[in-house]
């Protein structure tokens, strides 16, 4: 029996090498057409002057963002009933909206205050819907603190950062996914880790994207606030606030969120007003 199993280990290693030099050969393939499929899909934004990778069109945007605005508010309680708070919103947000740069680019943007009093939040769909909750409009002090939150997610908007996410997303679970199926054997407990590996460094190559998005809509919020006629400092207290709103929790290591930390990212407001104003905020700004 011992010769036997001998003599017939021979023929059953074929079968596997030619598994895994299929498993190659696929995985290669997935990741010959997800780079291309990406890198294929390029276009110059008009308001930050950056090349994008983006595969859906603008009106697509709009038209997930329209259908996806109603659910993403029952998330927070649905819209306020308090009219004055929506109109104290509106008010700020029409002076951003009417800014030449935000109206030629076309999108129809539409403002929404959440119900939701608990959770400090704001965001943007892609498309145009932006949402800040009651919760984070009760701690902001000023009509500039508003301009800064809602410029803030309106450059979100302009920038398209949704859509290149979706993109950069589907080009790391392509190759992610390429390298999981190349390099995992059912046979081999083994494989499991580097499958883990691959799958880990697509989910960080998500997320430091999330960050830098971040970065580029404080800065974007700085410039659309400050030529609506608020004074850009603002956005530096709307940081400050955001910081003692997370005063005592634990906070993820600042790698591993979207959302840099409020601290950190204060510094680059300030640099980023010293780049606009050289000579110093001129007076008469708006608080």
């Amino acid at each position: 029996m011992n010769s036997f199993s001998q003599r017939a280990m021979p023929m059953q290693s074929r079968p596997q090498g030619k598994s895994l030099g299929m498993r190659l050969l696929i995985g290669l393939g997935m990741a010959a057409f997800s780079l291309i499929s990406y890198f294929s899909s390029s276009s110059v934004n008009t308001v930050t002057g950056e090349k994008q990778y983006i595969k859906i069109s603008a009106q697509q945007e709009i038209a997930m963002g329209l259908q996806a605005a109603p659910q993403m508010a029952q998330q927070y309680g649905g819209l306020t009933r308090d009219a004055n708070a929506q109109a104290m919103v509106e008010s700020v947000c029409r002076k951003l909206a009417a800014l030449p740069q935000v109206r030629e680019a076309g999108y129809p943007l539409e403002f929404h205050v959440l119900a939701d009093e608990r959770t400090i939040n704001a965001f943007a769909l892609p498309g145009g819907q932006t949402f800040i909750t009651m919760a984070l409009l009760r701690r902001l002090e000023t009509e500039g603190q508003i301009a800064g939150v809602m410029g803030h997610e309106i450059g979100h908007v302009l920038a398209r950062h949704g859509a290149e996410r979706m993109a950069k997303q589907e080009l790391t679970q392509g190759l992610s996914g390429a390298a999981v199926l190349a390099t995992y054997d059912p046979s081999d407990p083994s494989t499991m880790r580097t499958s883990q590996v691959a799958m880990m460094i697509g989910n960080l190559v998500t997320m430091k994207f999330g960050r830098e998005d971040e970065l580029e809509s404080d800065n974007l919020g700085v410039r659309f606030m400050a030529e609506a006629g608020y004074d850009p400092r603002a956005m530096i207290r709307v940081m400050e606030i955001l910081a003692e709103a997370g005063g005592g929790s634990k906070r993820q290591p600042e790698f591993f969120s979207t959302h840099p930390n409020p601290d950190n990212r204060i510094d680059k407001i300030k640099a980023a007003i010293a780049k606009m104003y050289p000579n110093g905020v001129p007076q008469g700004l708006q608080p």
